[in-house]
């Protein structure tokens, strides 16, 4: 009788020595995302200016190369790995890191120095990445959507205070410290007089850091002052908050239907509506975005020396001044006076438009027509999933950094980042 045969399976041995390619280019194939980021960074980029920075360094063990740095740093943001402790790790385990690395692995402490360093270059990177798109004619400059997301500061709203809770916190502490002081030296006199001079000083209830606490709320206060005047208001008024965690974030309302309350930074993207390449980004602090339209159609103006033919945003923009400002350019605006579901559904008035039509009845009624109807459509297939492959795929929920200036350079870092990936996309290279 013949014997029972077990089951086959493939070969499997733990402890099998395996022999890589000594060629570390084997490791990935050829249209893999991490080869477009090293080519961007070895035959595109000018990059100048950061090698500059490494000539006035002082001698010491050699530094790694920053085009190595700036490889990694660029590919962990395309994949949505903005820690530099994550980083660091994947020079070990992501073989697409590991190749970019050619095998080396900076410290997390290097590439967060590095990244802290070489802020202020991402402008820079992001107009070159830009161009790059433009020659590679994903970037047509037909219809261009504008939008902004909220993003969370690197803060949390519960260090923020009022105003009127930062005038009191510092009164009452000046108060408190004027009395205890005075009394204190009123009860010195009196045991100096009862037991003689040498008696220690009086212990009273202030805090120890009660002069630093005195100090950061005069600041404080001094900050909102000085932020209110500049919107031409002789008093700040009392609800106006402060964050002690990062002072130039501040408290916005998410969008949606259940859009809570977040200490961040309302992000500005404007994205060519048929590639998703975003050609122009900025960081505001204004929760509404009304007011933002024509500074980010003067600076994709700036950027890439022309303006787009149409604009199309959702009602948060919607100001006149704006919108005839921007037509005055040569752009034509698609900008709902009201929310988009209720204008979709209104009927469209018939017949010739009244003589005396106010612009609020003659952008909804551009709006409600049939072309208008086709254009404005671009908008939710076009810059709300580029939020979506930011912030969803992506997972970018909080900004690390603080301060504004950091923070809108951080901004163009994902930004940038999301460019090359669209290149990939697109089979450039």
């Amino acid at each position: 009788m013949a014997a029972e045969r077990g089951p086959v399976f493939r070969k499997y041995d733990p402890k099998q020595t395996l022999l890589l390619p000594p060629d570390l280019n084997e490791w990935l194939p050829e249209n893999h995302l991490a080869r477009i980021v090293a080519q961007v960074v070895d035959e595109h980029l000018d990059l100048q200016p950061l090698l500059d920075s490494y000539h006035n360094e002082a001698g010491g063990f050699p530094a790694f190369d920053p085009r190595l740095q700036l490889k990694v740093l660029l590919y962990g943001y395309c994949i949505g790995v903005a820690s530099s402790r994550r980083m660091e790790k994947a020079t070990y385990e992501d073989v697409a890191t590991r190749w970019l690395a050619t095998d080396q692995h900076p410290h997390f402490t290097t590439l967060a120095r590095f990244r802290r360093k070489n802020l202020p270059l991402m402008d820079d990177l992001f107009h070159q990445v830009l161009e790059l798109c433009r020659e590679a004619g994903l970037v047509k400059l037909g219809r261009v959507a504008l939008d902004g997301t909220k993003i969370k500061a690197s803060a949390s709203k519960h260090k923020s205070k009022t105003y009127q809770k930062i005038r009191k916190e510092e009164t009452d502490l000046r108060r408190i410290a004027h009395d205890l002081l005075r009394e204190a030296e009123r009860v010195d006199e009196e045991e100096d007089r009862l037991y003689g001079p040498d008696k220690n000083p009086l212990l009273h209830p202030l805090p120890p850091d009660w002069k630093e606490r005195l100090k950061k709320l005069k600041e404080a206060r001094q900050a909102i002052e000085e932020r209110e005047r500049k919107k031409g208001k002789s008093e700040p008024e009392a609800k106006t908050q402060h964050n002690f965690t990062d002072p130039d974030s501040r408290i916005l309302q998410e969008s949606g239907n259940k859009g809570g309350y977040i200490q961040g930074y309302n992000a500005q993207a404007a994205v060519d509506a048929k590639s998703q390449v975003i050609v122009m980004a900025a960081i505001t602090q204004e929760n509404p975005d009304q007011g933002h339209l024509l500074p980010m159609i003067e600076e994709i103006e700036r950027e890439l020396g022309e303006v787009p033919s149409k604009v199309l945003v959702d009602a948060g923009y919607f100001s006149e001044v704006q919108i005839r400002a921007v037509e005055a350019k040569g752009v034509e605006v698609y900008c709902p006076p009201e929310p988009w579901r209720v204008a979709e559904t209104a009927p469209c008035p018939r017949g010739r438009p009244p003589l005396d039509e106010r612009f609020t009845g003659f952008m909804r009624r551009k709006l409600r027509s049939v072309r208008g109807r086709a254009e404005y459509r671009w908008r939710k297939v076009s810059v709300e999933p580029v939020f979506g492959q930011i912030k969803q795929g992506r997972g970018l929920r909080q900004f690390l950094l603080r301060g504004r200036q950091k923070v809108g350079a951080e901004w163009k870092l994902w930004c940038l980042t999301h460019n090359l990936r669209k290149l990939h996309t697109a089979g450039w290279g």
